[in-house]
């Protein structure tokens, strides 16, 4: 039984090209790739449902992945702050902290 070939994305998105472009057969493309035609017509199947994606507008999650990381980031400085007082009242009255 030959050895299982893994192919990189690169590598599968110019296989899937070389479909669309229709110069040769699945067929003859397999052969030469050393892979079964069922794969390749998997592969081009997911390539064309995610090809939209491609022009989708990605500004929108940028914005709000954005205003999520602004909104982690001021939890964590209340928490910082609410920990710094914390430790200072701590120290205060344990009497570890001659201040």
């Amino acid at each position: 039984m030959p050895k299982k070939t893994h192919f990189t994305a690169n590598q599968k998105a110019q296989i899937v090209l070389e479909i669309l472009r229709e110069d040769k057969t699945i067929a003859q493309i397999a052969s030469e790739n050393g892979i079964h035609p069922n794969q390749l017509h998997r592969w081009k199947k997911q390539a064309v449902e995610n090809f939209p994606q491609l022009f989708e507008d990605n500004r929108k999650g940028e914005k709000a992945r954005e205003a999520e990381h602004e909104r982690q980031l001021n939890q964590l400085y209340a928490e910082i702050g609410r920990l710094s007082a914390q430790l200072s009242w701590l120290k205060k009255k344990s009497g570890l902290n001659p201040e």
